[in-house]
């Protein structure tokens, strides 16, 4: 198959994983592994999560309910902590790869879920942060941030909006995302979708994808 778009997701593979954020914050305050994931999992299209990612609330909103059903699951944890760990490490290699598929004449794009806080589209809690993520989003032919345009992964309709926006059809996309629920809609699309479980393998797999090396 011949590609000639390649369509990232934003935290978790140009970034590191916010879960290992989350990890090492419930490892601080004494909480199951995996606690934050846990109440974002339930009620999963209507949470205070889901909610915030479509703008529907505010960050004040947002801690408050988050609270409210961390303490229903057992435990005390405020919404704000979790917005402030939640902008992820950038990974050089994968923006040298996104510098390699411009060079190649490749389009390229980002479906990010992403939610009203901190700065820009990477949620970056500090002005330099927030400088470099921006420079990494001016990369993209097309942004689509779930905050700005109310729909977030994995609905369908964010996909076909990318796909609309760079005038392309699913088939000749790649699509990499690190949570494999928002992988299969983008597969039953017809795109080829790649489940990243670290940036090293995004690369091998993306290369492997494209019959090109990225790694």
């Amino acid at each position: 198959m011949i590609y000639s778009t390649v369509i990232f997701d934003f935290g978790g593979v140009i970034t590191s994983s916010p879960f290992q954020a989350f990890n090492r914050l419930e490892e601080e305050r004494g909480l199951p592994r995996d606690f934050v994931r846990r109440v974002n999992a339930a009620d999963p299209d209507g949470n205070a999560w889901a909610k915030f990612e479509r703008a529907e609330i505010d960050a004040a909103t947002f801690d408050t309910l988050f609270a409210a059903e961390a303490r229903a699951l057992g435990h005390e944890l405020e919404g704000e902590a979790v917005l402030a760990v939640l902008a992820g490490a950038v990974r050089p290699a994968m923006v040298a790869a996104l510098d390699t598929l411009k060079a190649k004449g490749f389009t390229i794009g980002c479906i990010t879920n992403n939610v009203p806080s901190g700065q820009g589209a990477g949620m970056a809690r500090s002005f330099a942060k927030a400088e470099e993520v921006a420079a990494i989003m001016a990369r993209f032919d097309h942004v689509i941030e779930s905050s700005k345009v109310g729909v977030r992964k994995p609905d369908p309709l964010i996909y076909e909006m990318m796909c609309e926006a760079l005038g392309v059809g699913p088939a000749a996309c790649i699509y990499l995302d690190d949570l494999g629920i928002n992988c299969k809609p983008a597969a039953k699309l017809g795109m080829h979708a790649i489940k990243v479980t670290s940036g090293a393998q995004a690369l091998v797999d993306l290369s492997a994808a494209l019959a090109m090396p990225l790694a």
